[in-house]
């Protein structure tokens, strides 16, 4: 696969099912344009986004199978601690495309210390395109060290799978890195946005006008006084986000990503990534360092950036002021919740009286968040008293 941004021929995910993956012994959820998971901590939030960044390992460039486990550690560590009698962990996604095709994507690995592919399955609207092991397995086993998705001369009918994983991006923005890009020289669509000033500056003048416009509008939500964003460059030619201040001075003031906010840098990099076209987009807690009432407008900007670039989103976040918004629907929840044989997921409309309490003025907050909360959390006070 090349480095440049696909969008899997306009593919979103319908629905994912797990097994044996991390903390999941067996789970499976339908999946919204807008999906919002919640759940205590270390239910397995992050474990859930990684399904979809460890698919989008195995076809991208530099990655494949064995790569995408090292990244991990290896098939034992992305194995479930409850996995017992059946060994395999398994991964199974469906996708729709706008043109009403339907596929799947059926992958299931064995191996302790080198991951092999125990089975591979495609389908096309019920039609199954690959169906491994196959007779070329046979007489050579060294290819279940691969997957069919990273192979370009054999993946051809198959392909729009291919580059909508190729096209997941992971995003949780570290606002010292945007300021001190340097930290990730070399690295391309850094998660963590070491490398976000040059893909600003690697757009089109006409393309970058229109996005720092919308964004610049976003912005003004949190940043009242922001009243523009433009791309400067420095005496090197070093790239920088700069933004017009309104105050007392007649002309404001000019100020770049240096002197930004941490929570002003955090909501510029999800934003920017929401106006970019490309597939699936995975947000962990983007309400970190904003305010309780910019918190509050997310789903809102998340909504209004997807009717423009169409990106689908799934987030995890920890934030009462973020499920407020009514806007969120049932179906756009995900529910984790640990247990004795690993965390189950569910929708929030499964929940029993969830509709009923909405209809009765409850928030949707006020439904979901009392169900993350620990067991014994109010003990955590007391945790280290004692003699």
């Amino acid at each position: 696969m090349s480095q440049r941004r696909v969008n899997g021929h306009g593919l979103k995910f319908t629905s994912i099912h797990v097994e044996n993956w991390r903390n999941f012994s067996t789970a499976s959820a339908d999946l919204a344009p807008r999906v919002f998971l919640v759940g205590p901590n270390a239910s397995g939030k992050s474990n859930f986004l990684d399904v979809f960044r460890f698919l989008h390992d195995v076809v991208s460039v530099g990655g494949g199978l064995e790569e995408a486990c090292r990244r991990r550690q290896g098939i034992s560590k992305v194995r479930a601690l409850t996995a017992r009698r059946f060994p395999h962990v398994r991964i199974v996604v469906r996708l729709a495309g706008p043109s009403g095709d339907n596929w799947m994507y059926d992958l299931a690995l064995s191996g302790s210390k080198r991951p092999e592919v125990a089975s591979e399955i495609v389908e096309l609207n019920g039609k199954r395109l690959l169906e491994r092991p196959n007779d070329e397995d046979a007489g050579d086993p060294e290819r279940l060290t691969q997957t069919y998705l990273q192979q370009v001369n054999v993946n051809k009918e198959f392909r729009p799978i291919v580059e909508t994983f190729a096209a997941v991006r992971y995003l949780h923005i570290v606002p010292q890195l945007i300021r001190d890009p340097d930290r990730s020289v070399g690295r391309v669509d850094d998660p963590f946005g070491g490398d976000l000033l040059d893909q600003i500056a690697r757009t089109n003048e006409r393309t970058l006008k229109s996005r720092l416009g919308k964004i610049s509008d976003a912005l003004k939500v949190a940043v009242p006084q922001l009243s523009e964003l433009e791309l400067w460059r420095d005496a090197r030619g070093a790239p920088h986000l700069r933004g017009r201040y309104e105050h007392w001075r007649p002309q404001g003031a000019w100020q770049t990503e240096d002197q930004f906010s941490d929570g002003t840098l955090r909501l510029l990099g999800l934003l920017w990534a929401m106006v970019e076209d490309g597939g699936l987009l995975l947000l962990e807690e983007p309400e970190l360092s904003l305010h309780p009432d910019v918190v509050r407008h997310l789903p809102a900007m998340f909504a209004r950036m997807q009717r423009q670039s169409g990106r689908q989103i799934i987030t995890s976040t920890h934030s009462t002021d973020l499920l407020r918004d009514e806007g969120i629907g049932l179906d756009e929840v995900l529910l984790l919740t640990p247990g004795d044989e690993g965390t189950s997921v569910r929708l929030a409309s499964t929940i029993e009286d969830a509709k009923a309490l909405l209809d009765g003025g409850s928030t949707l907050a006020e439904v979901i968040m009392p169900l993350t909360r620990p067991v014994n959390a109010a003990q955590l006070m007391f945790s280290f008293g004692g003699n």
